[in-house]
């Protein structure tokens, strides 16, 4: 897990439920809620969808001319998202900065890709062509009414879609803004592994690590149900616990994932076994 290559994104069920509603939003321009416990993925689907992996230092850190501009450029164009979370204690004058600039530093990147510069020609900058359609607001839960306010003000005025991804509860918060809630038109409760899909993720770590899973193999059964037990299906600790999982086999030239050796890495950790 502590390597580039295992911690390569997975497309679990959750984050294709959660495309399909990001889809939604974006195409009907409505506010959409999106909620779970800590750690499930929000973040990781929100961040892929709007290709922000790849779209963050560019737009983030405006001003300096990059060698893969045309590849963030097209990125942009193909998820018309912008992805934004406001700081701990964000003020109405970060939010009315930042906001409308990563919009429009996106647009500008989109327009370089839908109208890209000619050569020996002179290119003519459209500042009334609206690219961006949607905002993914992470964290949502930091911001104030005043703030949750503006956001629906800039919803309304540039004709967008807008998401706020916060933990559960956040659609009762919401519920209490009338102007705002009777704008929202999609919700999505984003969930922990389960099930077939847990096994899957699970199949694909110990592949990560080298080593294959067999259901049939009762060292291997002790040790999913271990790690099933300890993460409920949680995927931020599921990476967590690999990266502990990883060091110890390393460490003690391990060839196997037993039960002693997740107990081992989740010791490690403040996770606590549920």
């Amino acid at each position: 897990m502590g390597t580039a290559r295992a911690t390569s994104f997975i497309a679990t069920q959750e984050h294709r439920r959660f495309t399909e509603f990001a889809d939604a939003v974006r195409k009907h321009r409505y506010i959409g809620l999106c909620h779970g416990p800590a750690g499930v993925g929000k973040t990781l689907s929100a961040r892929r969808y709007a290709h922000w992996d790849v779209a963050a230092e560019t737009v983030e850190e405006w001003g300096r001319r990059r060698p893969d501009e045309a590849k963030v450029n097209a990125h942009l164009a193909r998820s018309r998202a912008v992805f934004f979370t406001p700081t701990v204690s964000c003020t109405m004058r970060e939010l009315r900065h930042d906001v409308p600039a990563l919009i429009d530093r996106a647009d500008i990147c989109i327009d370089d890709h839908v109208r890209p510069c000619v050569e020996g020609k002179c290119k003519i900058i459209d500042h009334t062509t609206r690219y961006v359609e949607l905002l993914i607001v992470d964290e949502a839960e930091r911001l104030t009414t005043t703030a949750l306010e503006w956001l629906r003000d800039l919803f309304d005025r540039r004709g967008i879609g807008l998401i706020l991804i916060g933990m559960p509860g956040i659609d009762k918060r919401m519920a209490r803004y009338p102007q705002l809630f009777s704008r929202v038109g999609f919700a999505h409760h984003y969930r922990p592994l389960q099930d077939q899909e847990l096994t899957f993720v699970l199949t694909r770590r110990w592949r990560d690590l080298g080593l294959s899973l067999d259901d049939a193999d009762f060292t291997d059964a002790q040790a999913v149900a271990a790690i099933v037990r300890m993460t409920g299906g949680n995927f931020r600790l599921l990476h967590r616990l690999f990266v502990q999982i990883e060091r110890i086999l390393r460490l003690n030239e391990l060839t196997v994932i037993t039960e002693d050796v997740v107990e081992a890495a989740r010791s490690t950790l403040v996770i606590g076994v549920t």
